[in-house]
């Protein structure tokens, strides 16, 4: 039995596997088709925690799947792997939904393939090809999380209990993307919407979800399947909200993107939506500047003002104190199963590790 350490590289090994098996087909398409694919696999290889395979591990453990079910440990790891490729397909569109030029501190796949046209002189525009070989790449990745789930090797009957959640997984990541893009486009502020992009575009896919498929493959009862989902939600959520102070105040050393690229971009997150409130209270003119200036300039000293006035308004520790209330009631969820002891000792210090991740 794999411990959750170890799942990680384990998961990128089951990753590996996949991409070379579909490599002839590929190939018979034609060199183009391969060389486009190559984006995708530097990109699910290349990088990234692995942390939804993670919590599916965890969700089966803690499920009982060891203790009650047949289901053979290697399909359960391959079917867990099987997220990266949702997840691929996820930071790809979105990356040219925010024209964003770096992920991971790498250029993002549309811009990689651009530049690749540029260099070579293609015909055309270079970036709208960029972006259309990434958006079918995003695509691929998407069939190919399909493919490796049901060629996973889980029996019929846990294919089946995995589908509710498989399902939900994926229509809850897409909808929170247009969710999220939507409130961009009118401006809105209304935080409870902005909280809704957290918990469908984020929270769901990365954790709730997640160990809800684990829990579903071991046959857990709905109790233990209720107390993961509690926890995915809220720790989730706190993860986002994190992810909202590092899209302003991050170091890009550590986030693999500029400073404050929310701002950049006009990003309607939970931390905007609190410092415009709490400014209309306190200091409409800065709340107005703020307003003009979310998502209209790139200059550093203009998005560095911005910050300074998000962090004026007493919003970041508003969300730090979120954070902290997140983390405390998705770790009392744990209490209301019969989880083991060692299971919950690891997704605590799981949510601790991942709602206080470095500035």
């Amino acid at each position: 039995m794999l411990t959750l350490d170890q799942i990680p590289a384990a998961a990128r090994e089951e990753l590996s596997r996949f991409v070379t098996a579909r490599r002839s087909q590929v190939s018979a398409i034609g060199a183009p088709v391969t060389e486009a694919v190559s984006h995708l696999e530097d990109f699910v290889l290349g990088g990234g925690k692995r942390i939804r395979p993670l919590y599916v591990w965890a969700g089966f453990v803690g499920g009982g799947g060891f203790d009650n079910s047949t289901e053979d440990p290697a399909a359960v790891l391959r079917a867990a792997a099987s997220l990266e490729f949702i997840q691929a397909c996820a930071l790809i569109h979105d990356d040219i939904i925010d024209s964003s030029d770096t992920r991971r501190g790498n250029p993002t796949v549309h811009r990689a393939v651009e530049a690749a046209h540029r260099t070579n002189n293609w015909s055309g525009d270079p970036a709208h090809f960029g972006e259309s070989v990434a958006i079918l790449v995003g695509d691929l990745a998407l069939v190919w999380a399909e493919d490796m789930l049901q060629d996973s090797g889980l029996s019929v009957e846990a294919l089946q209990r995995a589908r509710e959640p498989w399902r939900a997984m994926r229509t809850e990541v897409l909808g929170g993307q247009l969710l999220d893009i939507s409130l961009e486009a009118t401006a809105e502020e209304d935080i409870s919407l902005a909280d809704s992009v957290n918990r469908f575009k984020t929270a769901a896919y990365t954790i709730e979800r997640p160990l809800h498929l684990g829990a579903a493959i071991a046959g857990a009862d709905q109790i233990t399947i209720d107390a993961f989902r509690g926890y995915g939600r809220d720790i989730g959520i706190a993860f986002q909200l994190r992810d909202d102070q590092l899209g302003v105040y991050g170091d890009p050393a550590v986030t693999g993107k500029p400073a404050g690229d929310d701002l950049r971009e006009g990003k309607r997150t939970v931390l905007l939506a609190t410092a415009l409130k709490l400014a209309d209270d306190r200091d409409p003119a800065a709340a107005a500047e703020l307003r003009a200036g979310i998502g209209a300039t790139s200059d550093a000293g203009e998005i560095a003002r911005l910050a300074d006035i998000i962090a004026e308004t007493g919003a970041v520790e508003e969300i730090e104190e979120r954070i902290t209330a997140l983390t405390t009631s998705g770790i009392a969820h744990l209490e209301t199963a019969d989880i083991s002891p060692e299971v919950t000792a690891t997704l605590t210090d799981l949510a601790h590790r991942a709602t206080a991740r470095r500035l």
